[in-house]
């Protein structure tokens, strides 16, 4: 169940808005990425917190390319308006319209097998993968847990 096999985890088509977001954007090597995320996520908060903006979603990463030796990515919040820029905390967005979506179940040293069974998947409907994909951290991560009950909502545009 560590390849987002559970029962309720195939890939499906959503329709989704376009949101509002704020971001900490970077090219990253991926020996860092861990750093990245803990520092960018807790930059993000606080500003948000300092604006008043309410967070609406849990936290994500865009990819602006799939990763290699490093990784070119934003991470941050979806969030109720759009923030004042601050030191490396912006204003972004995450695109609307049909993605692919497929829910990971279990640590993210997985989630390369999961986003390549999405696109398989995505191959085997006869659609067009887009270029925009993200990962929403639907459980938050403890040093104290259980990485076989994170779940990793995977997010890849379809071109119409």
């Amino acid at each position: 169940m560590s390849m987002g096999h559970a029962a309720g985890m195939e890939p499906a088509l959503v329709d989704v808005a376009a949101a509002t977001t704020a971001v900490i954007g970077a090219v990253v090597p991926r020996q860092e990425l861990v750093n990245f995320f803990d520092r960018s996520f807790s930059s993000v908060a606080a500003v948000l917190s300092d604006q008043d903006i309410a967070i609406e979603s849990p936290a994500f990463a865009r990819y602006h390319r799939p990763p290699a030796e490093d990784v070119d990515l934003e991470v941050g919040f979806v969030t109720a308006r759009a923030v004042r820029p601050v030191g490396e905390v912006r204003a972004g967005s995450l695109p609307g319209g049909r993605v692919a979506r497929l829910v990971h179940q279990g640590g993210y040293d997985q989630l390369g097998a999961s986003w390549g069974r999405l696109g398989s998947w995505i191959d085997a409907q006869g659609l067009t993968p887009g270029r925009d994909l993200w990962e929403v951290y639907v459980t938050q991560p403890s040093p104290e847990m259980d990485p076989a009950t994170l779940r990793t909502e995977l997010n890849w545009s379809i071109e119409d």
